[in-house]
């Protein structure tokens, strides 16, 4: 694999690797730490998984994490799952996420954007007094630490405001956009039991408003455990009977205090699609995201004060959390609530030119679409703030690559790009952006300082320039300190432990190639094997999706009850196209010749619509369940898909075949 882009697309030059903070760091660590001074990131990267412990002080010391009580050691116990980070040690995320007020008041922290692209400034010291007002009104409702508080909100300051006061309170936080409805958020919210509902009456999306009061009502007749229900009137609307009122709790000059908390004391809870079942609801902790998002966000993303920082994401997605973890840096955040197509589909590169981002992130779905509609962000306006577009959700294709590095070098652009990947599982990266590192086409860069990223093979053993399972064999801070409800930990330990013991198996296909770089080939839970050569449904979609007439595809693999082996490819077409011999040759064709003849599908089959989770993924365990003839009420959970009406084209198919 590493000789087909022996060509790298983008090197960094000279000057941006020595004024990178890894850089910087890898200098600091090799005087202080004993870690290597030359080798570049590879060494670096060898020595943070060789001597884990001491790569993690080095963090907390280099990004001065502020410890209440210190800690007996690093690493209490590293066996996954139940390791046991900093032990003894006692700080609070909101006190490190707020403290560029100190040099930085009257600068911005939020820079909030709705469907106007019109930028509205929050400064630091305005948060920090709104996070100090509101978390004294908390305390004064009774929130203690460990208590649940929920959020029924968009990407509005509200919200940053309202997770930082709860965390200051060692409250839990815990997120839902306003998009889904009452029974998702049900399924979410009635497992953790909220003590405090911050909710909008409703939100503008694509040009209109969205009445959720309903909604909200649902909300809190379903909800029995709630103390207080505070009404934030993004719409305009009054409080409704015996709701607290957004104004009045944040109106005070009040200094805030932070709760020091155990290191591994609960952060907030963020949940899984739930595509088969009730979403879990995963258990992150202070120390863990701190110390974590500061080695993501500082290192990797290379933020720090002088950075403005956009990713467009909602606060049903763990990006929301990693975007407002930004502030740990000291950079300025970029809070876009809205659609990400209004009022054309270069409303983001827009919002990112208004708001002059450094950092800009997107989904993949998104640079394919901009492509296929012959936008032109760089051409048409001013980027020149962007340092890099990253991309996640998905893997961004090849040609998605090659669209971004040409229409920003056209305009004489140094344009770095970052494709990483992680989870919700660890609300972090796996792999991705390294500064210093070249970017190959269809790459990521690099696996994360301490994080051991392997590809196995199913008997355990580590491949390079083979695709395989993604492994990660030591522990990171962010990990999930347990799921909830979950009093054994055995959903836990089947989630990520089951297939190899001690050992993260996180459910996608990669290959680690001997050039150091990760590319990612799809969920290994919907792998094709077809005669026992495994192949990523990615690839495919990568290669399909280049037809203009394709706007989006879905691949499925079913064994058959007669040994067979059924793949077929669901195509949803752009307006105007049809599926008439032609364009079904031009499919097969652009498979076998981009692939191999073994990835052309058995059929190609029309369809209205591709199914996704609320959170904007293509779902294919779903429905391959469908396919082999689960009923839809077990196939899937309702509550957690886009539209629920493209499912029952699935279920008729199979019924049909059946």
């Amino acid at each position: 694999m590493p000789t087909e882009n022996s060509q790298p697309l983008w090197q960094p030059d000279a000057r941006r690797i020595a004024e990178a903070r890894i850089t910087r760091f890898q200098t600091w660590a090799a005087e202080h730490h004993g870690a290597p001074a030359t080798g570049g990131y590879a060494a670096l990267h060898r020595w943070s998984v060789d001597e884990l412990e001491t790569f993690w002080k080095a963090v907390t010391q280099w990004f001065d994490v502020r410890f209440s009580t210190p800690y007996a050691r690093v690493l209490g116990d590293r066996t996954m799952p139940g390791a046991q980070w900093f032990p003894g040690a006692t700080l609070n995320y909101a006190e490190h996420a707020l403290r560029a007020a100190d040099t930085r008041a009257d600068e911005p922290a939020l820079l909030y954007v709705d469907e106007t692209h019109e930028p509205s400034p929050v400064t630091w010291t305005e948060l920090r007094r709104q996070v100090g007002s509101l978390a004294a009104e908390l305390r004064a409702l009774g929130v203690r630490p460990g208590d649940r508080v929920s959020g029924y909100l968009p990407n509005i300051p509200q919200a940053v405001v309202a997770l930082l006061a709860t965390a200051a309170v060692g409250g839990v936080w815990t997120s839902c956009a306003p998009d889904f409805g009452a029974r998702s958020v049900l399924d979410r919210f009635q497992q953790v039991e909220p003590v405090v509902l911050f909710t909008v009456d409703g939100y503008r999306y694509g040009g209109k408003e969205h009445d959720r009061r309903d909604t909200v009502a649902e909300l809190r007749r379903e909800l029995p455990t709630l103390r207080a229900v505070i009404h934030i009137p993004l719409l305009g609307t009054e409080a409704p009977d015996g709701a607290l009122d957004w104004g009045a709790l944040t109106a005070a000059d009040t200094e805030p205090v932070f709760e020091p908390v155990p290191f591994d004391h609960p952060l907030w809870v963020l949940y899984s699609s739930g595509t088969t079942g009730l979403p879990k609801a995963i258990v992150q902790s202070q120390g863990g995201i701190l110390v974590e998002h500061l080695k993501q966000l500082g290192l990797h993303c290379d933020l720090g004060p002088e950075d403005r920082f956009f990713w467009y994401t909602s606060t049903g997605w763990m990006m929301w959390n990693f975007l407002v973890s930004g502030l740990l840096t000291g950079s300025t955040i970029v809070l876009y609530d809205g659609s990400p197509g209004f009022p054309a589909t270069d409303a983001q590169w827009r919002i990112a030119e208004r708001t002059g981002a450094t950092l800009f992130g997107t989904s993949a779905a998104y640079v394919m679409a901009c492509r296929k509609a012959d936008v032109h962000p760089a051409r048409d306006l001013d980027l020149s703030a962007i340092q890099c577009v990253a991309t996640t959700g998905s893997p961004l294709p090849p040609d998605g690559f090659r669209w971004l590095h040409d229409e920003f070098a056209a305009s004489g652009a140094d344009l770095w790009i970052a494709s990483v990947s992680g989870g919700t599982d660890v609300c972090s990266c796996f792999a991705g952006a390294v500064p210093t590192l070249p970017v190959h086409i269809g790459e990521l860069q690099a696996p994360g300082l301490g994080t051991d990223l392997q590809s196995w093979d199913p008997s355990g053993n580590p491949l390079t320039d083979e695709v395989g399972e993604l492994v990660v064999t030591n522990p990171m801070p962010s990990m999930p300190i347990r799921f909830w409800n979950d009093p054994d930990g055995s959903r836990y330990h089947d989630s990520y432990f089951d297939t190899y013991p001690g050992v993260w198996r996180h459910g996608d296909w990669i290959t680690l190639t001997s050039r150091g770089s990760v590319v990612i080939h799809g969920r290994s839970d919907s792998t094709l094997n077809r005669q026992g050569v495994r192949m990523g449904s990615a690839d495919i979609y990568e290669a399909v999706e280049r037809l203009p007439e394709i706007k989006e595809s879905l691949v499925i693999g079913i064994e058959q009850p007669d040994g067979g082996y059924w793949m077929p490819l669901f195509v949803h077409l752009a307006p105007g196209a049809a599926l008439d011999d032609a364009l079904l040759d031009r499919i097969k064709q652009t498979i076998r010749a981009n692939l191999s003849p073994r990835h052309v599908p058995d059929e190609v089959i029309e369809v209205p619509g591709i199914p996704h989770t609320l959170t904007g993924k293509r779902i294919e365990v779903p429905v391959k369940r469908l396919l082999q003839g689960t009923p839809l009420d077990k196939a899937v959970n309702p509550g957690s898909i886009d539209n629920l009406d493209l499912l029952h084209f699935y279920e008729d198919l199979a019924r049909k075949r059946s």
